[in-house]
């Protein structure tokens, strides 16, 4: 560094001044927002791609479903104002609001409801949930206020999975577009994009809803992949917020600053280990389960994630109706561990590869794992793989790998496992009947009792070891009200958020 000359410094005195006053006055009169992510979204339009940092820049903020899911993962109204639902299950007839306007000026109505879910559902359709569309026989759109729904059969959770990020309404002459430019009818307007940098968004001044209109007149959405970056500029009040905070350990350092507030949520984020059932020897359960109980869950949870989280033992949260703890079900036991391995011909251990993304709890949880499956005999190489669009193509798409690792961030997912072409490569009849009952079910005690059924079935055959789910460790400036603590589905809704005076 070199020192700073004498003739220069009333120069540098004066400009000091000038940006502190500039800052202060910023300040004063302060209403928009930073917020960092640790992923940038390989696009914008949540109905044609899975990664979650597309809704948790869009959802809520830009587009908008028939219904939403509010902070506390209740199912509310919202383009359709309200619903009726025939006897039987199988017609929901929906009345949808009127004077709602998409942010190029078109008017939504049925006919706009009609063709976003005839597109989810397509032959072309790419929408990640796609099957949740699957269960619509016909749609029409009597008038311009009603969408009526019928049914291939009862869908308990239909209103549920109408208001995800995956169902959000699209205005159907911008829709090919939506993924670099979205359009929808949300409190904010897209305002650009500078990939490898940030999202801008504006406030939208025709707003439909005037009771939820957002304080905020912008947003920024700023991508910043190293932890301790993200520690920096929230220390710094170059961002504002940090929602999901990538470094754990870091995280008491912040409760002792007077600017900032911290906050430890429940999230969706289900981190597993996936194992590709396609191929030897992991298409012998003997195998999974001695690779599952060779796991201590409250080890990896430590070195992974400094101790923040709840053990798993199937494809579900403590959050979720239904939850069982099955945590207890393949418990860590090495000995058997070793023993299983050896009944199912590896007595002298076994060698394997694990893809593993760059976030942080993906590396440190595959460090772990390698030292934990170590002891059992079995020696795992781990494999950098860029994510999400390596990840997706080697993993998600051509099924090459052995084992994998990452965390599932939609709410009540277990049927992600009932996909003929899922990753793990899971085929279980028996599953497939306990999920599709579950799903019809219109009585919610019987629903929950298949659910708990069908995570019974995942903890036996351990399609992926069960690992723990990560809280939301959120940071951001003391001032800052009305972001969400918890994260019943991904998202970061900027709806209500404003600056206190």
């Amino acid at each position: 560094m070199q020192p700073i000359r004498r003739r220069r410094l009333p120069t540098l005195l004066a400009a000091a001044f000038a940006v502190l006053a500039l800052s202060t006055a910023g300040a004063a009169a302060k209403d928009g927002v930073v917020i960092a992510m640790g992923i940038e979204p390989a696009g914008l339009d949540p109905t044609i791609a899975a990664p979650a940092a597309i809704g948790q820049v869009t959802w809520q903020n830009v587009f908008e479903g028939l219904t939403r899911i509010d902070r506390d993962g209740k199912v509310r109204p919202q383009l359709a104002e309200a619903w009726d639902i025939a006897t039987d299950g199988k017609t929901y007839t929906f009345h949808l609001r009127s004077g709602v306007r998409f942010h190029n000026g078109v008017a939504f109505d049925a006919a706009t409801a009609k063709f976003t879910l005839d597109r989810a559902r397509g032959e072309k359709s790419t929408n990640p949930q796609k099957q949740f569309f699957e269960t619509i026989e016909r749609i029409e759109a009597p008038d311009a206020q009603t969408l009526v729904l019928s049914l291939k059969q009862p869908t308990g959770n239909l209103l549920y999975w109408l208001g995800w990020p995956t169902a959000v309404m699209l205005e159907p002459s911008s829709a090919e577009d939506d993924r670099t430019h979205p359009i929808g009818t949300g409190p904010f307007v897209f305002d650009g994009w500078r990939q490898g940098v940030s999202v801008d968004l504006k406030r939208n001044e025709a707003y439909w809803d005037a009771a939820r209109r957002p304080q905020l007149s912008s947003a920024t959405f700023r991508f910043i992949a190293d932890a301790q970056a993200q520690a920096a500029a929230v220390q710094s009040g170059e961002v504002d917020a940090v929602p999901e905070f990538g470094a754990p350990e870091l995280f008491a350092s912040f409760k002792d600053d007077p600017r900032l507030e911290t906050v430890v949520g429940d999230t969706e984020l289900k981190v597993v280990a996936g194992l590709n059932l396609r191929k030897p020897p992991l298409d012998d359960v003997r195998v999974r389960q001695a690779l599952m109980m060779a796991i201590d869950r409250q080890v990896v949870i430590e070195g992974a994630w400094s101790g923040f989280g709840t053990p798993i033992g199937s494809h579900y949260t403590p959050n979720d109706p239904g939850y069982v703890d099955l945590t207890g079900r393949l418990a860590y036991d090495p000995a058997k561990a070793r023993a299983l391995l050896a009944e199912a011909g590896h007595a002298d251990g076994l060698d394997l590869t694990i893809k593993v993304p760059q976030m942080t709890y993906a590396t440190r949880s595959a460090e772990v794992l390698q030292a934990l499956l170590a002891e059992v005999g079995v020696r795992l190489t781990i494999v950098p793989t860029e994510f999400p669009a390596k990840w997706i193509d080697e993993v998600f798409k051509r099924h090459d790998f052995d084992m994998t690792i990452v965390a599932h961030a939609e709410p009540l997912d277990i049927g992600i496992y009932a996909r003929p072409d899922y990753y793990f490569g899971y085929r279980n009849p028996q599953f497939d009947r306990v999920l599709g009952e579950a799903e019809a079910a219109t009585d919610t005690a019987r629903r929950l009792e298949l659910y708990g059924e069908a995570q019974r079935m995942l903890a036996d055959d351990v399609p992926a070891l069960y690992l723990f789910v990560m809280p939301k460790l959120g940071v951001w400036k003391a001032g800052l009200k009305g972001l969400w603590a918890n994260e019943p589905i991904p998202s970061n809704d900027l709806t209500e958020v404003r600056w206190d005076d």
